[in-house]
Order: structure tokens, then C-alpha cells, then sequence
């Protein structure tokens, strides 16, 4: 047999930019073939030590929400669990932990829950998002073919135009410690986060990336706490130490290493409300306030753990790489937030970014046409992403709609409006708080393990959602859930604030 004496194919050369949680999951999803990756971040390494080390001392510039709330939807979680176990069993050494399915039960359905086998893919890992970037970035350090340089900020695209005038990427201008340097690259990958510019540049530039936006409506207010020595997590009872007051939302997050945290969200036009909650003092009086949350903040529980942290620009913004059939920009992918923004309230963040990541591996391996690997990318972005976007949308529309009839004296809705909230809360709600296997099959969607909406379209769900909306409130009182929390008026008036200091005419 003759020895083959044909030369390798050189490996690909991939950059990215931004080494947050959608730059590390880019690396462990284009890791482990044939490309080299180098990820660049602005910002210094993390310090030395643990997750508490990390929380308190990491400065992360570039990602304003490092200390807001997180947890990992179980498409995230699966998505490690079968490609990277060893970073699971980091993850879980560092303190990270798993709500499971029953643990988001109602107390009814929990009592005769009977597990099947689908049920672990069900499951959210949860921690401080500094443990969890602390974590990865680590075990991301430790594969072949990957480099992070920290503390390089990229200050531009290098790019030319063919012979059609598309823009074609090859690499980076940045500023490094030994001075101003040109990375080239076969691929860049931009995930620079909601501040990226790399392609508000191509936009500037003229390249036909397509863009829409709005606001989500909300401001986030987060605040850390750490069970005293000898505490325990409050058990899980009746009144969920979460909801939707439509004034407010409000979650607890169990976290890693006796610590959780609050997270309070306030409409943009709560004036007064959201200028209150970023006192401590009265940041504890709200929680207190809420009967699931009051014994996760009992002082002889928990303390807070720093200042309450703020964070509003909350907008949605979907961007294309394709128009009219034809790709924007050649050897250029952006990814998480610098592609598709989304408002943090449903935790989808970081598992689009993962999802999305490997709609680009897909992309990558199956051409290296550049063309074809845009549209490719693209067509996967669509099909895996939009439908949990758009979805968003309309959930942020009528959180917004909702917030202002709050606002607005002797507001009633019309009629189109009472049924359809009469469908969610008196039919698709009381039916999953009834049936277990409703609950399973509107899980799978949450999580995005399917379409968001495929559990409703499926007949015998859909009959089965109509049956328990037709027996009406009487039938059904048994499903319904506690009161999460006061009315407005109510909420306002302990609190000292005027109830009537925000409203809108009507």
C-alpha cells in the first residue's frame, strides 16, 4: 500500500471577540476539529481563587449584568451535560446546583408526581453568573486549540470589499499590552455582547445588515444574600417566592455556596416605585411584603450581601446577516446579544448563545464557501432562535399594555383582551397547575427543547386546556394559586409612596 502524501488542510483560524459567556460558549462548541480559536476580552483575567473571590472581585467592564440573577435553562445544561461532561462535574464542585423537575411543581401535582424518563432533560442549573463564567472560562482554557488573551481590546474590523462590494472580514485590529496589533483570522466571530461596535461599524459602513428594536418596558433591581451558618433555603411551599404582580415581578434565585439572590422588576413607568427600590431598606420592605419570598429575607435566615444593583436599556433587538437572499457581510458571525438582544426577565440569554453557537458549528463543517455558510448560518437562526424572540415580543407587548392599564383609572379592557387573558390565566395555567403532564409538555417549550407554542398546537393538549377552561373558576378553585402579593394601592401605601403619583390619563 502506497503511503498517501497529501498535505493536511491547514486549520482554520477562528477569532473571537468577547470571552463572556456567549464567547466561551462559542469555544466549546467550535472546539475539539480542525480550528484553532482564539478568544480576545477586554477585560483582565479573573482573580485567583473561588466563586467568592470571583463575586467580589472580578471586574467585568464589559458585561453589566455580571451580578444580576442567572440560571441555566435545561437546553443550556443538556448541551454540557452531553458534549462537555467534565465541565458539569466542575460546575457542580464549585457549588452550582440543579432545580429539577418536581422542585417546579405546585405543591398538588408534586405530592403525586411520578417521574418519567424525559424528566431530568428538565432541569436548570443554577448559581452567581460569576460562578458560572469563572467555571467555563476555566475549563475552556484547558482545550486544545483554544487561547484567551485578556485585557485586548479590539478596536475594529480588518475587512475589504470583493469584487461586488461585499464587505469580506479577515481579522482584527486591537490594542494589546505590547501595543496596536493585526490578528487576521478565517472567521471572526463577534460576541462583544449588547455594547459590541465591531458591527455598528459594518452598518456604519454601509453593510445592508438588517436591524429592529424596542424597548422591553422593565428595569432590573438585583440583591445578593447569604444564608447565616447553620440556615437552610426555606422549603418550597404553596405561595411560589415568585410572580407577576403587573406593577412588579419579583423571583428568587437559589445560588451556589449559601448565597441566592432577589431579583425585582419594575416597569419603566413606575416612577416612583423603581426609584424607591434602590434603597436597601425599602428593597427589604418590598420583599417582605411578598408571602413566597418573606422567609427567604428573614433576617434570622439570610443578609444581603452588597447594594441592590440596578440595570435598565433593556431593549429587544433582532439582526440579520442576510437580505434579499444575499449575505450583509462575508467571514463575520455575530452571536448572543450582539445578534439577537432579549429581555433578561425570561433567562433565555445565555441559551440562545449556546443554541446559536451551534447553529454556527453546523454552518462551519458543512461548507467552507463563504456564501453558504451565511445563509446557512442564518436559516438556523431563524428556524432556532426567532421563534423564542418572537415570542418575547408579544409577551413584553402585553406586560407593557398590562403596566399601563395599572396606571390608568377605570381602565377596562376590551373584550378581545378579557378572553384572551381569561384563556392564560383561567385555562392554559390552571391546566398545567392541574395535570402533570400538561406541565411536562409546556416545560419542554420554556426550556427550549421544542417550538415555544408546539405543546398548545398538539390536539389532545389543546382539548385538554379548553376542558379545564370550560369548567370555569368554581370547578377549578382548587388550582388556583395563592396571592403572590399585594395590590398596588396596597404595596404603595406601606410603603409610604403615593399610590396615585404615576398614573396616566386616561
Amino acid at each position: 500500500m502506497v503511503a498517501s502524501t497529501a498535505t493536511p488542510a491547514p486549520q482554520e483560524q477562528v477569532v473571537v471577540v468577547g470571552a463572556g459567556i456567549a464567547g466561551l460558549c462559542t469555544a466549546l462548541r467550535l472546539s475539539g476539529g480542525t480550528r484553532q480559536l482564539t478568544l480576545l476580552e477586554r477585560d483582565t483575567a479573573p482573580p485567583e481563587g473561588g466563586p467568592d473571590v470571583a463575586f467580589d472581585e472580578w471586574q467585568r467592564r464589559g458585561v453589566g449584568q455580571l451580578r444580576q440573577s442567572h440560571a441555566f435553562l435545561a437546553r443550556l445544561r443538556n448541551i454540557i451535560r452531553d458534549e462537555h461532561p467534565e465541565l458539569l462535574a466542575d460546575l457542580y464542585a464549585a457549588g452550582c446546583r440543579d432545580i429539577v423537575f418536581a422542585d417546579m411543581l405546585p405543591t398538588a401535582l408534586r405530592d403525586r408526581y411520578v417521574p418519567e424518563p424525559g424528566d431530568a432533560d428538565l432541569t436548570i442549573l443554577t448559581s452567581r453568573r460569576t460562578t458560572l463564567e469563572l467555571v467555563i472560562r476555566r475549563y475552556v482554557e484547558r482545550l486544545p486549540g483554544v487561547t484567551i488573551r485578556s485585557g485586548v481590546k479590539v478596536r475594529e474590523l480588518i475587512r475589504r470589499q470583493d469584487a461586488s462590494g461585499l464587505f469580506v472580514v479577515t481579522g482584527v485590529l486591537a490594542d494589546t499590552a505590547a501595543g496596536r496589533e493585526e490578528i487576521t483570522a478565517d472567521v471572526v466571530v463577534d460576541a462583544g455582547g449588547k455594547a459590541a461596535n465591531l458591527i455598528e461599524q459594518l452598518i456604519k459602513a454601509g453593510a445592508p445588515i438588517t436591524e429592529a428594536a424596542e424597548s422591553a418596558g422593565v428595569l432590573y433591581f438585583t440583591r445578593h444574600y447569604r444564608l447565616h451558618d447553620g440556615q437552610e433555603e426555606p422549603p418550597r411551599g404553596e405561595i411560589a417566592p415568585s410572580g407577576d404582580l403587573g406593577y412588579l415581578k419579583f423571583g428568587v434565585f437559589p445560588a451556589d455556596n449559601q448565597r441566592f439572590s432577589i431579583t425585582l422588576c419594575v416597569p419603566e413607568i413606575e416612577h416612583g416605585l423603581r426609584r424607591a427600590v434602590m434603597d436597601g431598606a425599602m428593597f427589604q420592605r418590598i420583599c417582605m411584603e411578598m408571602p413566597g419570598m418573606a422567609p427567604w429575607v428573614d433576617p434570622a435566615r439570610a443578609a444581603p450581601v452588597g447594594k441592590v444593583i440596578g440595570m435598565g436599556d433593556l431593549h429587544s433587538r433582532w439582526r440579520s446577516l442576510m437580505r434579499d437572499g444575499r449575505p450583509a457581510v462575508l467571514g463575520y458571525f455575530a452571536i448572543g446579544d450582539a445578534l439577537v438582544r432579549t429581555n433578561p426577565l425570561y433567562g433565555r440569554g445565555c441559551s440562545l448563545a449556546a443554541v446559536s453557537a451551534g447553529v454556527l458549528r453546523r454552518a462551519l463543517d458543512a461548507s467552507r464557501d463563504p456564501r453558504a455558510r451565511v445563509a446557512a448560518y442564518d436559516a438556523g437562526i431563524l428556524a432556532e432562535v426567532k421563534p423564542y424572540y418572537d415570542l418575547m415580543l408579544k409577551q413584553d407587548r402585553s406586560a407593557i399594555r398590562r403596566a399601563r392599564a395599572t396606571l390608568t383609572p377605570d381602565h377596562r379592557p376590551r373584550l378581545k383582551a378579557r378572553v384572551a387573558k381569561s384563556f392564560l390565566d383561567d385555562g392554559i395555567t390552571i391546566a398545567a397547575r392541574s395535570d402533570v403532564r400538561l406541565m411536562r409538555a409546556a416545560m419542554r417549550g420554556f426550556h427550549m427543547l421544542e417550538h415555544p407554542e408546539a405543546w398548545l398546537k398538539r390536539p389532545q393538549n389543546l382539548s385538554r386546556v379548553l376542558g379545564y377552561w370550560a369548567r370555569g373558576r368554581r370547578l377549578n378553585a382548587a388550582a388556583y394559586a395563592p396571592k403572590p402579593g399585594p395590590d398596588r394601592p396596597e404595596l404603595m401605601a406601606k410603603l409610604g409612596l403615593d399610590p396615585r403619583a404615576d398614573m396616566l390619563a386616561s
